[in-house]
């Protein structure tokens, strides 16, 4: 009983340990999609938090325009609090017209609930930042979580949003989940949290240990010796030798 109970508590260490905190990558073959060549003579601005793009109405998609996101030397999708977290958008145009990029921006939701925001991200601007037809063109995005913003999982959805023929469009070019972490903690809550339960396992690893040496002790113990008395022996033996010159000499003895 107690072997099921280490090894449970074992297995539930290892699934929090590993619960983790690493998100999955996008494909390799999204990776190379965004792999494209900057568009030449592009100039960005950045602007504030509470910078809005400014529109009539929800923005949709334009017909042929696909747009992926990659995290350059971030597989994990790790987003430090306080310290800028950069990423690429790749856009192609496989429309009819020529589409001019205005700004890219993105927020930050609670997983659970996305109608509760946990942070407007920077809203950056692009200047003459043009991409013609069948041309495949990657900008870069940088934005800043808040440091007060509790580290955990969010959801991260990015904007992208450009005009063709003075009509503006909007793709959703990333609707995942990244990991915000502390920046210059020593350790984090969860890193405390699996260490107590580390030390708590080798507690109770070692109470079993004692208590299978105890029970293997008391068996190996040796049963008290019982001595058995002579006197029963010696009356018969005296009874055999009775009447032969041996009996007759441990009377002499005896007699002295």
């Amino acid at each position: 009983m107690a072997i099921r109970v280490w090894l449970s508590a074992l297995l539930l260490a290892f699934l929090l340990a590993a619960a983790p905190l690493v998100q999955v990558a996008r494909a390799q073959s999204d990776e190379e999609a965004a792999a494209a060549e900057v568009v030449e003579g592009a100039d960005l601005g950045i602007v504030g938090d509470d910078t809005q793009v400014s529109s009539d109405g929800p923005l949709t998609p334009a017909p042929g325009v696909e747009t992926v996101c990659v995290f350059p030397k971030n597989v994990g999708k790790i987003v430090p609090a306080g310290e800028e977290t950069e990423l690429l958008v790749g856009l192609q145009n496989e429309g009819e017209s020529t589409l001019n990029v205005v700004a890219i921006h993105s927020t930050i939701h609670l997983p659970f609930d996305h109608k509760m925001y946990g942070q407007n991200l920077t809203v950056q601007n692009f200047f003459n930042a043009s991409v013609p037809v069948s041309v495949q063109a990657t900008f870069p995005y940088t934005f800043i979580v808040s440091k007060f913003l509790q580290p955990g999982a969010y959801d991260l959805v990015g904007y992208i949003v450009y005009e063709i023929d003075q009509h503006p469009y909007q793709n959703v070019f990333y609707n995942g989940t990244v990991e915000v972490v502390e920046v210059g903690g020593f350790l984090s809550v969860e890193s405390v949290f699996l260490i107590t339960l580390g030390v708590a396992l080798l507690g109770l690893f070692g109470l079993w240990a004692y208590g299978q040496v105890q029970q293997l002790s008391k068996k190996t113990k040796k049963a008290p010796k019982v001595e058995l008395g002579t006197g029963t022996s010696d009356a018969n033996m005296d009874e055999w030798l009775e009447g032969t010159a041996f009996a007759q000499g441990s009377k002499s003895k005896k007699k002295k």
